[in-house]
């Protein structure tokens, strides 16, 4: 059974949360144009291709929201200059409006090749396995409890020599601080708060998994007319609607939060994210 912040997440990836959807990737599409140009996506992709040979690369888009990462490999990394065949992507999410979201974004470097409309801690990899198993920004809402059995189907998905790449917000950066700020504030702390990069890498590493991780910095920006994007933007960031910025500004602490984000030209979200990479 999904627990509360599961069934808030699911609630924002539907047709009813649309707008608060469109609203938070005013901002946060920058998320994936930072991870786009961090990493040498080219000749990741160049090796994976020689060592596959002359099919196509099977990629797993896990909890794949609406496609944004492979939109800004296609505008920021260079995958049109990249050596390899058109790349067969898989879409996991337990939204079905996710993966028809995702599905219908995809640039021409990617064909469609399989949906799996199920959550990650019961996803059930094809024998078939993957030579690229990711998750941008994907992993936040999954209970604790189910974090580690998630992380198991994750690792199972990737084929030998394949690559697991997880990126995922840092303790100290935006996404978690300030969710868990938000609990503190108004007295939730009795709830689930979203999952850290820091959890994630103490359970792979538990496991006995090898994992290098590459910090990327940088802020979210806003300016100072955006209201409408900062308010939305917090909004999904607390999966809540409802929590307006005048709302947010009751609370000392969260006001207190903002304030420091607030300069002359507008908003400046600090983000700290890390992606971790495991070898198939």
């Amino acid at each position: 059974m999904l627990t509360d912040l599961p069934l808030r997440s699911a609630r924002h990836w539907s047709e009813q949360g649309r707008s608060n959807m469109e609203a938070f990737y005013r901002l946060a599409t920058d998320d994936y144009r930072h991870l786009a140009l961090a990493k040498n996506w080219i000749q990741c992709l160049e090796d994976i291709q020689t060592g596959v040979g002359d099919r196509s690369i099977r990629l797993l888009d896990v909890a794949c929201g609406s496609g944004k990462f492979p939109n800004a490999l296609a505008a920021h990394g260079g995958l049109s200059s990249a050596q390899i065949r058109p790349i067969n992507i898989a879409l996991l999410d337990a939204s079905a409006f996710s993966i028809a979201e995702a599905k219908a974004s995809l640039p021409e470097q990617f064909r469609a090749a399989g949906e799996y409309e199920v959550l990650l801690q019961d996803f059930v990899p094809p024998s078939n396995r993957f030579d690229i198993v990711w998750a941008t920004h994907a992993l936040y809402a999954i209970p604790e409890e189910d974090l580690e059995e998630g992380l198991r189907r994750f690792q199972s998905a990737i084929a030998p020599g394949g690559l697991g790449i997880i990126a995922h917000s840092a303790a100290t950066g935006h996404y978690i601080d300030f969710h868990r700020q938000f609990l503190r504030a108004t007295g939730k702390d009795d709830q689930a708060s979203f999952i850290s990069a820091e959890m994630i890498l103490r359970l792979l590493q538990g496991d006995g998994i090898a994992v290098s991780v590459q910090e990327i910095e940088y802020q979210s920006i806003a300016t100072s007319s955006e209201l409408d994007a900062v308010e939305g933007f917090q909004q999904r960031c607390l999966f809540d609607e409802t929590m307006t910025l005048a709302t947010m500004n009751q609370y000392p602490p969260l006001a207190d939060y903002l304030n420091r984000c607030r300069n002359d030209d507008g908003w400046a979200f600090p983000q700290l994210v890390w992606v971790m990479t495991i070898a198939g």
